[in-house]
């Protein structure tokens, strides 16, 4: 079957990391066969630029019609001063909101090579890998009412609503079970039901679901702020997270720095299955637009390689191929070869962004 890409680099680095990405997908095409087709556009600070709005109409149909998107980056100080309504970070969120994309997972892996480069100690962080199952559609970030508003003495009220309904928690949480079976099958769901009603109905709700769907899977709960303490203290004791869209903002914020770089670190947004079996998908680099670097060659794009790499394995279930994919990228990093966010030594010449892209062909050329 035919596997339709729509690739939106966006601003920053996002063109120049995806720029590999589409090197290994062609890999992937000349090498294993699998067929993929590419088209790309515009989303962010470039969109705004071309059409006037960070997502345009047609943009959004093409990301509708395809298998997956790969989304690079969007974002900048040269946007600071549009309205909130358009700027560029409106076009992505537009995009989970539009594809009803409901649930992000945000992988934290540390890889050997990378060990030191954790905060952490060696023994704490050594074969860390956790998945944070994060609500993407619906909680504070989507709630109404909100908005700014004046008081009655001349003051001004910042107004957001976290809401949730009990299907949007059952099918996150679903989600989460689901990845569990595949893992270790372990399930940690996080929310503040000591202080929110919105915290008691998502408890209520995950353990209703356990109790009717998945009682195979061993589940517990914790308060968001006691999982963000344990994360840093005990990161291994957690297999899969599941949470709201706001505490998962933050405690898989929390978790890729465990890891070391967010230069490291892939995201996928999935949402319900569509009548050919792939589900409506987003896959990104956790990284930012980093315009600092953009154009300089330095960029990391191990980030948005392993993103396609999720693509691989949960949008087309080609395990096997992800599996390839990964382990070039870990032998890599075990040689060495380290972009400059990765490295610690000055006097050793770090990889470029398209040497890094090269080493990691390279090695899958060595183990097809």
């Amino acid at each position: 079957m035919e596997k339709n890409l729509l690739i939106l680099a966006g601003d920053g680095i996002g063109p120049e990391v995806m720029d590999q990405v589409v090197r290994v997908i062609d890999w992937f095409n000349n090498n294993k066969k699998l067929n993929f087709t590419i088209e790309e556009d515009l989303v962010g600070g470039v969109a705004y630029d071309s059409h006037g709005q960070p997502l345009s109409d047609k943009t959004l149909e093409k990301a509708k019609n395809c298998d997956a998107v790969l989304l690079g980056a969007v974002g900048g100080p040269k946007y600071d001063g549009l309205d909130f309504s358009l700027k560029p970070e409106r076009g992505l969120l537009r995009l989970r909101k539009e594809l009803d994309l409901f649930a992000n997972l945000r992988p934290a892996q540390c890889f050997d090579a990378l060990t030191h480069f954790s905060s952490l100690r060696p023994e704490i962080i050594s074969g860390l890998d956790i998945m944070i199952v994060r609500e993407a559609t619906s909680g504070i970030y989507f709630g109404e009412p909100r908005g700014i508003i004046e008081d009655n003495n001349g003051g001004r009220i910042g107004i957001n609503t976290n809401r949730y309904t009990t299907e949007e928690i059952r099918r996150v949480t679903r989600s989460a079970f689901e990845l569990a079976r595949k893992r270790q099958n372990r399930v940690c769901s996080m929310e503040k039901a000591n202080v929110m009603e919105s915290g008691v109905l998502w408890r209520e709700e995950v353990t209703l679901l356990h109790q009717q769907e998945y009682p195979d899977v061993e589940l517990s709960h914790m308060y968001a702020d006691a999982g963000a303490m344990e994360l840093v203290r005990l990161p291994k004791q957690f297999d899969v997270i599941v949470t709201d869209n706001l505490f998962g903002d933050l405690l898989s914020d929390c978790a890729a720095m465990l890891t070391g770089s967010l230069g490291m670190l892939p995201s996928a947004t999935l949402g319900k299955i569509r009548e050919n079996g792939r589900p409506y998908a987003m896959y990104e680099p956790v990284h930012g637009s980093a315009p600092d670097i953009a154009g300089k060659g330095m960029a990391n794009p191990t980030a948005c390689i392993l993103s396609f790499a999720m693509a691989l394995r949960y949008s087309f279930d080609l395990g096997d191929e992800a599996l390839l994919l990964e382990r070039a990228i870990e032998k890599v990093l075990a040689k060495g070869i380290r972009t400059a966010d990765l490295m610690q030594e000055k006097d050793v010449k770090p990889a470029s962004t398209e040497e890094m892209g090269t080493a990691i062909i390279n090695h899958l050329d060595g183990h097809q």
